[in-house]
């Protein structure tokens, strides 16, 4: 195919209807009749990305292969497609307004005066290309964060006005997302909502060739009409999105639809290929119809918000189907948990993961987990500052190095095992400068992480500052707590293991953040296993 083709999904009447999950169906059924798919996500907020923002704030920061720090639907689109996102897959208007003031700075404007038009929405329409001028794609999704309406939306939507029209309709159309909701007192989907989000749209020059409906209720055939009439659009391309128990059958509900024909033939773009989801479905019946279930803890400090750990939680289902296993996770708040309590706050759990993070807080209810699991016998799973976690432990209950710390939380700590990478010591700004991205790993031959990759040379994503000091390592290996995985370039500890225990391993990177539907991530497979192990024990 020589010409690459452009979809845009908006959102309207409310935000976090799922317009990262729409596009990610789309994307996988189009994807499944042999077209070269990718999605990128245009954020409307002013930070460059979300790589210093709280977790409360906005979720996980999902980092992709080549080092972005990026929106966490990313991880959705990667979890769906099996295919690795980069730096090009997320925009946001405080990247573009950096790029644009650069140039200004840089004179490239030749002495214009700097505006939102052209310069801004110049800038957007230049990012909106890339990947479909790389090549590499037939089709390029491109999902506009936040809601029709919102001022800060404004340049994105202006942006797609002007590039339709360059770009024309056989080559670009526009999906609108929205809500019907159902109003109870009156027994009826109420339409008004969607019509005036489109009536949005048309001001500001937008007329959308597909809308795809929100509802909890079955939109009826009279529904679908009166939409199909106020908001100028065919009524085939009226689709119905119903509730659903778990995002990955959306794809199913969209074919069902025949979202991925209609955007074909809207496209002018041969559908004579159907959409094979074969495995998707014995990945579904797998995960739906599940032969045994596990209690795992997920031990962290921002369980109160379901997106802060979204990619760990979508990891344990894949690995959970895989392994015909439901998973069943609780949520336990690190602050809460300490030596007096441990063992009940513990207690029915087959497995613990302890999260990622940054900063003191709640920091010794997981090093008091950790210490919990590893006398006990108890599968434990930790990643990042989980991982540096169970060295402190390690050191101070096993060594006997009292005030063994990490020099993030004890700046001089007596005994440091955890310390600041030598590159970053002299480094004060925060956003992108930490350790980002894929690095090798070379794992020990027989060791549990070994086995459960199938190979020696691994490579896995990082986003962290401080490292295992290996001026302990010598004493810390000797003591029974191996480095069994290490980066082959710069000599720093990537996994740690216990090998007599049933399953204690500690890794320095994100594995979390490489595992799909077609492709659950190892080490979470090898820890739902073991934990079913364990909770064979507890039935005997």
């Amino acid at each position: 195919m020589s010409k690459c083709k452009y979809v845009f999904v908006t959102g309207g009447v409310t935000s976090s209807l799922g317009k990262g999950i729409i596009s990610a169906s789309l994307a996988k059924l189009l994807q499944t009749r042999g077209y070269r798919v990718t999605i990128q996500k245009f954020d409307p907020y002013l930070n460059v990305d979300p790589g210093t923002m709280n977790p409360y704030e906005h979720g996980e920061c999902y980092v992709t292969d080549d080092g972005a720090e990026t929106d966490l639907d990313l991880g959705h689109y990667e979890r769906f497609l099996n295919v690795p996102t980069s730096q090009a897959n997320n925009v946001t208007t405080g990247r573009v307004y950096s790029t644009v003031i650069d140039n200004e700075r840089e004179g490239k404007y030749l002495g214009k005066t700097v505006q939102i038009i052209p310069h801004v929405t110049d800038e957007i329409q230049r990012r909106m290309m890339i990947l479909g001028e790389s090549g590499d794609y037939d089709i390029v999704i491109t999902e506009l964060g936040g809601t029709v309406g919102d001022i800060e939306s404004l340049p994105y939507v202006e942006s797609v006005r002007q590039l339709k029209r360059k770009l024309g309709s056989d080559d670009s159309i526009v999906i609108h997302l929205t809500l019907i909701p159902y109003l109870a007192a009156a027994g009826e989907l109420k339409t008004k909502p969607t019509q005036h989000s489109v009536q949005k749209l048309l001001e500001a020059g937008v007329q959308p060739d597909i809308l795809v409906c929100r509802t909890e209720h079955k939109l009826t055939s009279e529904v679908r009409k009166k939409i199909s009439l106020f908001c100028n659009v065919n009524q085939n391309a009226v689709i119905e999105s119903i509730d659903v128990d778990t995002i990955y059958e959306v794809p199913l509900v969209m074919e069902r639809e025949k979202l991925d024909r209609v955007v074909l033939s809207k496209l002018r773009l041969p559908s004579n290929q159907d959409a094979n989801l074969d495995k998707w479905k014995r990945f579904l019946f797998r995960l739906e119809h599940p032969k045994t279930e596990v209690n795992i803890g997920l031990v962290g400090k921002y369980v109160e918000l379901q997106d802060a750990y979204k990619s760990i939680s979508e990891a344990f289902i894949h690995a959970g189907a895989e392994n015909e296993c439901k998973v069943n996770v609780t949520n336990i708040h690190s602050e809460n948990i300490n030596d007096d309590n441990v063992k009940e706050r513990l207690k029915g759990l087959d497995g613990v993961l302890v999260a990622p993070g940054f900063g003191d807080r709640g920091i010794e209810g997981k090093i008091t987990t950790i210490k919990y699991l590893r006398e006990n016998d108890i599968p434990f799973f930790g990643i990042c500052l989980g991982m540096q976690c169970a060295v402190i432990e390690f050191a101070r209950n096993k060594l006997g190095l009292k005030g063994a710390h990490s020099t993030e939380m004890v700046k001089k700590s007596r005994h440091p095992v955890i310390d600041l990478m030598e590159s970053q010591k002299d480094i004060t700004l925060k956003g992108g400068t930490m350790r980002l991205g894929a690095y090798r790993c070379k794992l020990a031959k027989g060791s549990k992480s070994h086995q459960a990759y199938g190979k020696i040379m691994i490579s896995e994503r990082h986003r962290h500052r401080y490292e295992f000091n290996n001026a302990y390592l010598k004493d810390i290996e000797a003591a029974g707590l191996k480095a069994v995985g290490v980066n082959p370039d710069n000599k720093l500890v990537e996994v740690v293991e216990i090998p007599e225990h049933p399953f204690f391993v500690g890794v320095q990177y994100h594995p979390e953040l490489k595992s799909t539907v077609d492709e659950p991530h190892p080490l979470f497979v090898r820890f739902i296993k073991a934990a079913m192990d364990e909770s064979k024990k507890h039935k005997r």
